[in-house]
């Protein structure tokens, strides 16, 4: 069995405007990986394109020898909180239910067991008293946690986390770093757009450099230095040096309910 992941010439454009150019790197299996670029560099659309959920102009995505249509249902997708619609009449039980429906299907009703797995996860997760409660009644640290917990019901291969840490506490980021690990250690491969510059040496062991086009891609100790985070941020490291002010500030700073 293959024991990479391998992106080859990979090119998406959005109205003829390429939004990530020619990208060729490979990531080893159980790695931790994060992705790390200034806004516009085009993280979030390589997650979407190699989840399936955008079509590259061109190049090949193979997961240990399958493309992504292969690899339906073994792969874990927590999208930015932004994007979810947290008005919608939904309980957390019912959205981390959700996660079963890769191996149940739609129609299939969970028996107890998978329920008690439900409860299990958001356990883990310290989410289980929250069970009941309408999703826009948590705080931004407890929905970061239920889709975290969705995704972990999906028993899948490769995760792919995308900005799980804007705006969350402290204690849900430790959490939320511990289930990480723990997935690594059971053989898992994570993807995690962040944007913490002072965090990537602690959190990953491989980093992926984007900026339109592939800066670096490699373990964290050998690419993640000085050189490439300048290329990344900007030739005369004014961008740079702002994005590390700006993650200072984040450390001192804003108080987030858990």
């Amino acid at each position: 069995m293959k024991k990479q992941i391998n992106i080859k010439n990979l090119t998406v454009s959005y109205d003829r405007k390429p939004v990530i150019w020619d990208l060729d790197f490979s990531i080893p299996r159980q790695s931790c990986v994060g992705i790390i670029g200034p806004n516009g560099a085009g993280k979030t659309t390589l997650v979407k394109t190699m989840i399936g959920l955008l079509e590259p102009l061109s190049g090949e995505i193979d997961f240990f020898g399958k493309d992504n249509v292969e690899m339906k249902g073994k792969i874990g997708y927590v999208p930015q909180r932004k994007s979810i619609d947290w008005d919608f009449p939904i309980t957390v039980f019912e959205v981390v239910q959700m996660g079963l429906y890769s191996t149940l299907g739609l129609f299939k009703r969970p028996s107890r067991r998978e329920k008690e797995r439900v409860l299990e996860v958001l356990k883990s997760l310290k989410m289980d008293q929250f069970a009941d409660c309408h999703i826009g009644d948590l705080s931004g640290g407890q929905q970061q946690r239920l889709f975290v917990a969705r995704a972990l019901l999906q028993d899948a291969d490769v995760f792919f986390f995308d900005e799980p840490f804007v705006c969350i506490d402290k204690t849900t980021e430790q959490l939320i770093i511990d289930i990480f690990k723990q997935l690594v250690s059971e053989g898992k491969t994570l993807f995690v757009v962040h944007h913490d510059l002072n965090t990537v040496k602690n959190y990953f062991d491989t980093v992926v450099m984007l900026n339109t086009r592939l800066i670096a891609a490699g373990p964290v100790e050998k690419v993640y230095t000085m050189e490439n985070l300048t290329k990344t941020f900007g030739q005369g490291g004014l961008i740079f040096e702002e994005a590390l002010n700006l993650t200072s500030k984040s450390q001192e700073g804003l108080k987030y309910n858990e």
